[in-house]
């Protein structure tokens, strides 16, 4: 197994959704206390990735909504922010030929599209020395997708990547970048979640199980979750182990927190504390 030397956050870049679909059948009064709405409803969302480095790898997990759809497509998620996937690699101290891996949690729109770049006309890899890695069941999933997923699965994120012949299909038990990955269904179906060891601790890259510090409160869960009673089963599941087993949770859409703990007081699941994630 490949020995995690480092782990990079990776801001690629900031966008707004509605926060009535972030937070489902939650009201509004109760959910802009931690996710404060602009006069659109519309709250401030991070696309972090995580750049972990190995003895061997260079593993990009996700890469945001990258910039090759259209002026029409981007105006509906109000992007912000001087953050981009480029600048923020070669801050970390590489170069995007420098990543051999790109492993995706799930195919939506903000956590792939930044893989794929628009160059003379053609649709091609930004990381073009990388192999891909999706979920097998996902991934048939995203290409015929139900209409209630449609706008979030756009075939010009996620057909070059097979067209690359770079495209590795994993099942739910495999691990083959030497991680574990908790699979859940709830959000859509089998979406990934590496589960990290470093530094004597477990870290838990948690997309959109828990997008936000505000999400962990269990019934908070989005109004695009395909199966929330589903997620509901999960998530509890999930916060129990975290509790008890004191995993850290990299927070994927949170504006102002990276990594937190959480405590669990009176039944009730709560922030603990929030670190960045070099200070880990």
């Amino acid at each position: 197994m490949s020995i995690i030397k480092n782990l990079y956050s990776i801001e690629t870049g900031n966008f707004k959704l509605d926060g009535g679909a972030m937070f489902g059948v939650v009201p509004k009064t109760i959910w802009e206390k931690t996710n404060p709405a602009d006069n659109l409803n519309m709250i401030n969302m991070a696309a972090r990735s995580l750049l972990i480095e190995t003895n061997n790898n260079l593993i990009l997990i996700d890469a945001g909504l990258g910039d090759k759809q259209s002026e029409k497509f981007f105006s509906h998620y109000y992007r912000w922010g001087e953050y981009s996937i480029d600048t923020s690699i070669e801050k970390a101290g590489f170069k995007n030929q420098d990543i051999t891996d790109v492993f995706f949690t799930h195919l939506h729109f903000d956590h792939c599209g930044g893989a794929i770049v628009r160059k003379s006309g053609e649709l091609v890899p930004r990381f073009e020395n990388a192999k891909f890695w999706i979920n097998k069941d996902h991934w048939e999933w995203a290409i015929s997708p139900n209409s209630r997923e449609k706008a979030s699965f756009l075939p010009d994120n996620i057909l070059p990547l097979e067209e690359s012949g770079k495209l590795h299909l994993i099942n739910a038990d495999e691990k083959p970048l030497g991680f574990d990955i908790l699979t859940v269904n709830g959000h859509t179906e089998k979406m990934m979640l590496p589960v990290l060891e470093f530094k004597n601790k477990t870290l838990v890259f948690v997309s959109d199980l828990i997008p936000t510090a505000g999400h962990i409160r269990v019934p908070f869960i989005m109004g695009y979750d395909t199966r929330p009673l589903l997620t509901l089963r999960e998530k509890t599941s999930f916060l129990e182990k975290a509790v008890k087993d004191k995993f850290l949770l990299f927070l994927q859409h949170d504006v102002n927190n990276e990594v937190i703990d959480i405590r669990k007081e009176n039944d009730n699941f709560k922030l603990n504390k929030t670190f960045k994630l070099e200070d880990i």
